[in-house]
């Protein structure tokens, strides 16, 4: 048995319950994120992982179930909560009519981000999009879209980070360096990250853990190679589509042929 991890616990759902019109998107789900670990929610469409990550952001109340981050009930202490975290997906636009410099700069302003200019700069030389700063935020392609709110979650220096699907609509080499990048920023601010994506290339080289749903459920929880190990797959990749079509990680053993 391994042993307990004792770091501190910064995002905690127990027994979280959602349902639509008496359909369970999420039943009885239940996880832990440590500080200083990226824990990977993988799934198929329709597995239960964006209605997770609405109910972790306040968007969607549970239907039972609890929430807590830093120690705090997230439906009480929301605003203190959203303070301390942030958020990027590759599917929420910023304002289309704004200049990227302006979008980040309001943002900046609402986190109360010292000096924001100089953190603006710092951030988009860091993901290499120094150049768009005077583009409209509207006419930027999908991959310049997904780092430009790359910057903005990164703005207030979160202690907990939810990025959903972080490289997607970018090319090998963007987001390769989009792994790196929010591992370095893991690892230098100690944070924790709750990390979606279908492309298990990101998953195994940027969580230490990963959480599989399928339908509302966890089917399996552990390491990448703890999980490739314990399946019928000889990849991550397996496993996922595994699951995604039978809702399990092993095969069923081979029934005995008729004599």
């Amino acid at each position: 048995m391994s042993a307990a991890d004792t770091r501190e616990v910064i995002l905690e759902a127990r027994e979280l319950t959602r349902e639509f019109d008496g359909v369970k998107a999420l039943d009885r789900f239940s996880f832990k994120l440590h500080r200083g670990e990226v824990l990977g929610l993988l799934g198929a469409n329709g597995a239960g992982k964006t209605t997770a990550m609405n109910c972790l952001l306040g968007l969607t109340l549970p239907t039972s179930g609890e929430l807590t981050a830093f120690g705090m009930s997230l439906h009480e202490h929301r605003i203190e909560i959203l303070r301390r975290s942030n958020f990027s997906s590759a599917y929420t636009a910023l304002p289309g009519n704004l200049l990227v410099g302006q979008n980040l700069l309001v943002f900046a302003k609402i986190y109360g981000v010292p000096d924001p200019k100089k953190k603006i700069a710092e951030l988009m030389d860091l993901l290499e999009i120094s150049h768009l700063q005077k583009r409209v935020t509207g006419q930027l392609s999908a991959g310049e879209s997904t780092r430009v709110n790359l910057v903005k979650a990164f703005l207030n220096d979160p202690e907990l980070l939810m990025l959903d699907e972080p490289t997607a609509s970018l090319d090998p080499d963007i987001a390769d360096k989009v792994r790196k990048v929010v591992r370095k920023v893991q690892r230098d601010r100690n944070i924790g990250i709750l990390y979606t994506s279908h492309n298990m290339r990101d998953i195994e080289e940027v969580c230490n853990r990963v959480i599989f749903l399928h339908k509302g459920k966890i089917v399996c929880e552990g390491t990448p190679s703890d999980i490739v190990a314990r399946s019928s797959g000889s990849t991550l990749e397996d496993v996922f589509i595994k699951i995604a079509r039978d809702g399990e990680i092993v095969d069923e053993p081979e029934k005995e042929k008729a004599s």
